[in-house]
């Protein structure tokens, strides 16, 4: 009997899990809560890959022998829990892409900078001319790719919702850019279940494997000798120290191994401390990819950003507008904040993910001018930041942020949309939030 495969969610990795379900001869059924897009449903009906939406009818979906889950739905759902009691295998679809494919994989996780090292890896690898894809929260799904293209490298962010249904997933080089409190609304409140999902990146790891990591973050340097890691060790950090893959010393970023190589800092393309870790980890996985040492160089200084990662908008009257939307956690905009060179007005708010702002209180004191909460529920951001001293307005939308801010701001200071939160309760998604930010600012 062919065995059947049930997807829950028809998004990106819903519906690539789908096409490479059906590929490999499953029978293969989608359903999703919501409307699915009608980029998916084309992607589906082409297939003959049957679907519904708007529901989950359980005797479409308790009959599987496994279940593709979408990271965005909870493990508590109902569905979930159903699924549970009977003891059917739930697994991600990077779990179930990486059957399919005997590629090189290069997994990146962290609670910031995944975007940008994904990034920056994958821009690396093909500009040495290497087979590559890029996957995982960034461009196209793993699955949809293992189905239709055939790459030799797949370069993966991998968020921790999509790494707490991975099982026998193996990263031949797993990097982990840093630990901060985020999601943790998704793990009860408890910082070691995230810590814990995190890292899974590396349970699979055998001693040709890699494991690159940020040497001076407390909580990986913590819970480093829990796991058990059979990987060889690549950690990086500012300052020189015994075994580091990459530390930097009179201005320059060296490379140790398996090439030793260095290059000026200020040749670095990215700018701030935080981008110079990102660089780090990039510079390390290209290096034991076998990468020369001058392309590794060129693509570390011409790499042009990722959109909504400390985006420059344009200058008005005097004033530079930054987009950050990306900033869905506190330490984000930590790292934002912290690489102002001016006066600062910041637009924060969103939903709340239990946030504790209490780590960015020093820096809005020494860096901000004015603050604007921009949310349906801003009591707990005044309640933290009232105190404060600074101008604050309450705003609903991006168009009166974007005024509040033009108003707030003096010739020569800098507006920064860095909301610390994610952006269910005003808008679509950070993206559209960042774009309705960008379209606001243009229009000034």
């Amino acid at each position: 009997m062919t065995k059947r495969i049930v997807i829950l969610g028809a998004g990106e990795s819903g519906a690539g899990a789908a096409v490479l379900a059906k590929k490999q001869g499953f029978d293969t059924f989608v359903s999703d809560m919501s409307a699915i897009k009608d980029h998916y449903k084309k992607i589906l009906d082409e297939r003959d890959i049957a679907w519904e939406e708007g529901k989950h009818t359980e005797e479409l979906i308790l009959n599987a022998d496994e279940v593709i889950k979408s990271p965005g739905i909870s493990n508590n759902a109902p569905m979930i829990q159903k699924l549970k009691a009977k003891g059917t295998p739930i697994i991600s679809e990077i779990e179930f892409a990486g059957r399919y494919t005997n590629a090189k994989m290069i997994c990146i996780t962290g609670s910031n900078g995944k975007t940008t090292t994904t990034s920056l890896i994958y821009h690396i690898f093909k500009k040495a001319g290497l087979n590559v894809g890029l996957a995982g929260n960034i461009g196209q799904s793993l699955a949809f790719q293992v189905a239709e293209c055939n790459y030799d490298y797949y370069v993966i962010e991998l968020s921790s919702f999509q790494l707490d249904n991975m099982y026998k997933f193996h990263a031949n080089i797993a990097v982990m850019m840093n630990i901060t409190p985020d999601h943790l609304d998704r793990y009860e409140y408890k910082m070691q279940n995230y810590v814990d999902a995190k890292f899974r990146i590396i349970q699979n790891q055998t001693a040709k494997d890699a494991f690159i990591f940020w040497n001076d973050d407390p909580i990986i340097q913590k819970e480093l000798h829990k796991y058990g890691i059979h990987g060889q060790y690549y950690p990086f950090a500012e300052g020189k120290k015994e075994g580091e893959a990459a530390y930097v010393e009179d201005k320059k970023v060296h490379f140790t191994e398996p090439i030793s190589f260095n290059m000026e800092q200020e040749e670095l393309a990215l700018t701030g401390k935080h981008n110079l870790f990102n660089s780090m980890a990039a510079g390390i996985s290209a290096n034991l990819a076998g990468i020369k040492k001058e392309c590794i160089r060129e693509a570390l200084s011409d790499f042009e950003g990722v959109e909504h990662r400390l985006e420059k908008v344009c200058r008005v009257k005097g004033v530079e507008y930054i987009n950050d939307s990306k900033a869905t956690n506190v330490n984000s905009c930590w790292y934002a904040l912290q690489s102002m060179k001016t006066k600062t007005v910041l637009i924060l708010g969103g939903k709340d993910k239990g946030n504790d702002y209490s780590e960015i209180a020093d820096l809005v004191k020494e860096k901000c001018s004015g603050l604007i909460f921009m949310g349906l529920h801003n009591e707990k951001l005044h309640d933290f930041f009232g105190s404060f001293g600074l101008p604050i307005a309450d705003v609903q939308s991006m168009q009166d942020a974007v005024n509040a801010a033009y108003n707030m701001a003096q010739k020569g200071e800098t507006v920064l949309l860095s909301p610390c939160c994610a952006s269910f309760d005003l808008f679509k998604s950070y993206e559209d939030r960042g774009e309705q930010f960008k379209r606001c600012v243009r229009n000034l």
